[in-house]
Order: structure tokens, then sequence, then C-alpha cells
């Protein structure tokens, strides 16, 4: 029986309130709207900013709205479309954006960002372009993780937040194309433009500080540095391309002195990949002079950034980062394609495969820093919704 234009019962990972574990619950999925898709989410990695909106203590916590299903780092199949959708039909294997690409305003037409802000607000506030969400449970409306929710085996998002991807792609990879892995890879190619042969650090060997140094390997850098407290992570991070990898307890002066020593006078290119005030000054402070650029990858809405301004007047250059640089909708394929032709890593980074109903495993995984990135599976990649073909 199909499900196209029915309202779709089935399980989601609700965050009720700030603070306390998600819950396994029944939900109930409205059909697409105009301009919407509605897609069947088979696999849904978990993200440190998911873990942070939902027990970090940044600032505006009061705003955030709940119950809510977090998750945006996921892969699905097409369900149905709503009116006026022309790009995406029932059986497309798709990955849901968090970062939109309208192709129509300013900032999409320009080749200087991806930072386009169609439905912005909306979004942000867990509401489509209506006001409203399609997820509801028990009688309320449950918000959507900007404009995604992946924690939910089925979701509708935005057709200007949605790419289609080919046929033949494993689902339960390329889910982290969806976020961590393309923010920290496109950073170092697409933000950092690290230069053949030159010496990178990476502060934070998490998922994305670990694409951001496949980035700079890709790259052509010559020394990729990293740099984290949890050793655990050295082998995965050589594995994928560093160097050389440092621990700041293993020392008694500051890690950006360790490494101006190390290198000379400073690396030509640092990440900050933790998202964390401090670790961000470190990477800035470790940057050589007259050349030396600083990307903050890492999210955090706590602190303020202080830095010399005499050393940036000297030539140094810091710049931040969102989704890597990469345009969402034309560019997340591309990345697809890289990996299918064996370019670009992502079997390394999956270092648990879990259920839905195990989704608080994953994030105290998460936070005690015992996986790179947990692949939750929602349904078997391979089937496709009822009613398509």
């Amino acid at each position: 029986m199909s499900t196209i234009g029915q309202v779709i019962k089935c399980k989601a990972a609700v965050a009720w309130e700030h603070g306390k574990s998600l819950v396994i619950e029944d939900v109930e999925v409205a059909p697409p709207q105009a301009h919407e898709v509605r897609v069947k989410v088979c696999s849904t990695g978990v993200c440190h900013t998911d873990w942070e909106y939902l027990y970090g203590t940044g600032e505006g916590i009061e705003m955030r709205p709940f119950p809510l299903v977090l998750g945006h780092e996921g892969a699905g199949i097409v369900e149905s479309v709503g009116p006026g959708v022309t790009k995406f039909s029932p059986g497309d294997k798709v990955i849901p954006l968090f970062l939109p690409q309208c192709g129509e305003c300013k900032r999409c037409l320009s080749p200087k960002t991806n930072q386009c802000r169609k439905n912005w607000d909306k979004t942000q506030m867990g509401v489509l372009a209506d006001g409203t969400s399609r997820i509801s449970c028990k009688g309320q409306q449950v918000y959507q993780f900007i404009g995604v929710s992946t924690f939910c085996q089925y979701t509708v998002v935005s057709d200007i937040s949605l790419t289609k991807i080919r046929n033949d792609a494993p689902l339960e990879k390329v889910c982290l194309l969806g976020c961590g892995v393309s923010t920290g890879y496109g950073a170092a190619l697409k933000t950092g433009q690290v230069e053949k042969d030159s010496i990178c650090a990476v502060f934070g060997l998490g998922a994305v500080g670990l694409a951001a140094v496949m980035g700079c390997l890709a790259a052509g850098a010559k020394r990729i540095i990293g740099v984290d407290i949890n050793p655990d992570k050295f082998e995965k991070a050589a594995a994928l391309g560093a160097t050389e990898c440092v621990n700041p307890n293993d020392y008694s002066e500051p890690i950006q002195e360790v490494l101006a020593e190390m290198t000379g006078g400073g690396v030509d290119y640092a990440f900050e990949c933790v998202g964390n005030a401090a670790v961000m000054k470190a990477a800035f402070d470790s940057t050589i002079d007259a050349w030396g650029t600083c990307v903050i990858v890492g999210w955090t809405d706590r602190d303020l950034l202080s830095i010399d301004i005499l050393k940036l007047l000297m030539g140094r250059t810091v710049k931040g980062t969102y989704f890597g640089g990469w345009k969402s909708v034309q560019d997340v394929p591309k990345l697809v394609d890289d990996y299918m032709n064996q370019r670009l890593k992502l079997d390394e980074f999956i270092t648990h495969n879990l259920t839905l109903d195990q989704i608080n495993q994953a994030f105290d995984l998460l936070k005690c820093g015992k996986s790179i990135r947990s692949v939750i599976s929602l349904c078997d990649s391979q089937e496709k919704p009822e009613g398509t073909s």
C-alpha cells in the first residue's frame, strides 16, 4: 500500500528537554508540503553538534526548542515529494543538508561563499518554511533540528536542503558526508586552500579533525601534525595522513610553543577542530608570522576569541568555515563520487554500527572519546519505501 499523501507512523529518538537522554518514541510524519520532500532515512551519523545541542551549556539554551528530533548527518531514499518539486522523485537516493543551496540568492551566485540563508531563521528554530514541523508525537509538534532531523525513520526537508546522489552509493557510508567529513575535508581544501609542501597542524582528532588531516594530505602538505590529548586517536590520524602526533599534556610549555620549536617558527596552516576558544587561540598562535593561516572549524557559542592584534598585523590570517566551504547541493554528490572512486575515505571514520534504540550509547561513546563516528541504522539501505518502483 502506498504511503504517498498519507501520514506515516514510525520511530524516532525524541529529545524532550535539554540535558535529558533521548527517548525512542512512536511519531507521526506528515506528507510534504510545497517544495518539500519526505525521505526514508536509512542511516545517520552521530555528530558532536547533536550532543552539544542537547547537553551543552552555551549561550541561549533557553531559546532552544523542545521537544526535538536531532540528527543532521543522514542519507536515505525519497518516499514522496510535495507540489512544485521538480528535481526529486520517489526512489532517489539522497542526502539531507543542514545548509541549503537555493541557487538563486546573492550568496549562492557568488563563488566566495557557500552560506545560503534561505529559510535560515526558520530552520535554526526547528521549523520549515511555513513555520511548522512535519513531525509530531503524542499530539504535539516535535521540532526538526536545523530543518533536518535524521534521528527519525522518516523526515521532511525543503527541496533546497537535499541533494540527489548516485544510486550505487552505500547510504551507511556516505551519510557521513552530510556534515563531519565534508566539513573537515573542505576546511583544508576549500577554506584553508592548503598549498603543496606546506606544514599543517590539526587541533582535535575527532571526525572533523581527521577529515582535515585527510584534506591536508590530498592538498600535498609535506608535514601534518595532529594535536590531541587522547593518544588513542593517533593511530587513526596516521592512517589518514598525519606524519606525527603530539599530546599537549606531555609538555610543560604551551603547545603553540612546542609546535613553533618543532617547525622552526610555526606552521603554515592550523585547523582548530574542537570548538574551544582556548584551543582556537593556541592554533592561531602556532602559525608562522607573515603568512600563517588559522582556520576555525569547531563550533561553539560559549566563548569569545581573544588574539594578539600584533600577530594579526604581522601577516597571519584567521578564517572561519561552515560545512567546509562546500556549496551543499552541487558539491556533496561530487564528494560521493570521490568516495566511490577511492579518492576519499569514509569507512575508516566508522568505529561503531548501532541501531536507533542504541542512540544514547552512541552519545556516550562520542562524549568519552571512544568513537570517531557511530552510524545508526534506521532501515535497510536497499529497501525502497512503499509506493516506489
